[in-house]
């Protein structure tokens, strides 16, 4: 059993780049799909799809390669299961020069920093990706 599901997801996104994997396949949430569709808008990711039914649904994530390189170089998990992190959107800044991304968990959804900042809104910070 898992005790922080996000942050198992966006290891399991990291080590599979780093081995240069195509797809990985992932216990499926709600919460990991909202967290998977943020990183495809944010190019990170290439495609997300589901499958299975009822207990059995699995989340395929499909990563982006650019020039033979991941585009996922690094995540840091920021907000944990024992230690919970809130940001308001004046604290929200960009990751790595505008390179990365803050995901963060809003009342509008699951938002990156740059949308987040739009529509001026802060939550729980949950990681950065680069």
């Amino acid at each position: 059993m898992v005790n922080d599901p996000v942050g198992d997801f966006i290891v399991r996104l990291k080590n599979a780049s780093a081995v240069g994997k195509e797809v990985v396949e992932v216990p499926y949430s709600k919460l990991k799909e909202a967290i998977a569709l943020s990183l495809k808008k944010a190019g990170f990711v290439e495609e997300v799809s589901k499958s299975g039914e009822k207990a059995q649904k699995v989340l395929i994530v499909t990563l982006k390669y650019r020039e033979g390189a991941s585009m996922i170089r690094g995540v840091q998990r920021i907000s944990k299961p024992g230690r919970r992190l809130y940001a308001g959107f004046a604290d929200v800044h960009p990751v790595k020069y505008g390179k990365g991304a803050l995901i963060l968990s809003t009342p509008r959804g699951i938002l990156t920093d740059a949308e987040a900042r739009k529509v001026r809104a802060g939550g729980e910070t949950l990681f950065k990706i680069w």
